[in-house]
């Protein structure tokens, strides 16, 4: 489903993972509302990227994410407060902490993941041209992934690469392994074929749904719960979304 098809109705209650695509490009007066949620503690990492392109994407995304984890706990985005995982993960404190979510942004679009049935990760990337993603393949990913992506038409090699990344990256990030987890103790499929986890080192594939996502135009993602058939609703924030920013 392209990011174009994603409704934008209320979303209703968060019975199972619910997935949000932002359009990350806003006006100055959006950018703005967006850093005025934003905590102190973010406002200083917001600081520390060198270019201003991404010191606003830091801002922007990080104002959607709290304003769609308001929407799913009726809350006030600014007063929401976070804590992070061993490896990292960010995760909300307090009696909010059964939400699971996730973030993921490049470009101008952002993916938010939202799940009660289970850790969630999501990815987005921007379709590139990548001569090198065999190359890469082989040396970061699974036998049999490298060997599926070697086996694809030339033509087909770089969408192939960029939606097994995604579903990757995903997975990573549901766990909140980090660099911890190698990308080859585990594979996934690769297009055509339905996204699946296909083994993963020490568990079972079968405790894990994944998602084939395409946000935007030019951007390939996609969505990994680690629960089994667990239920996927997807959203889209409405162009001018800041203003619903307190």
């Amino acid at each position: 489903m392209s990011g174009a098809d994603w409704p934008v109705s209320e979303p209703g209650p968060l019975y199972g993972g619910q997935v949000w695509t932002v359009d990350l490009a806003l006006s100055e007066a959006g950018r703005a509302r967006c850093a005025g949620v934003l905590s102190s503690e973010e406002e200083t990492r917001a600081g520390r990227f060198l270019r201003a392109e991404d010191q606003a994407r830091y801002r922007t995304s990080h104002a959607a994410l709290r304003l769609i984890l308001g929407l799913a706990l009726d809350a006030d985005p600014r007063r929401l407060r976070f804590t992070t995982g061993p490896a990292g993960k960010p995760a909300l404190a307090g009696p909010d902490r059964g939400l699971a979510f996730n973030l993921s942004h490049s470009g101008s679009r952002a993916l938010v993941g939202l799940s009660r049935q289970g850790p969630i990760g999501v990815d987005v990337e921007a379709v590139r041209p990548l001569p090198d993603a065999l190359r890469i393949a082989h040396g970061h990913f699974a036998p049999d992934e490298a060997a599926s992506l070697a086996a694809l038409p030339a033509g087909q090699v770089e969408a192939a690469f960029f939606a097994l990344w995604t579903r990757k990256e995903a997975v990573v990030k549901a766990l909140g392994a980090g660099l911890s987890l190698p990308l080859a103790d585990f594979s996934v499929s690769l297009p055509p074929d339905p996204p699946r986890l296909l083994r993963i080192l020490g568990g079972s594939p079968r405790a894990w749904t994944l998602r084939h996502l395409e946000p935007g135009p030019g951007t390939v993602g996609a969505a990994a719960i680690a629960s089994a058939e667990a239920r996927l609703s997807l959203h889209a924030l409405p162009a001018g979304w800041p203003d619903a920013l307190p």
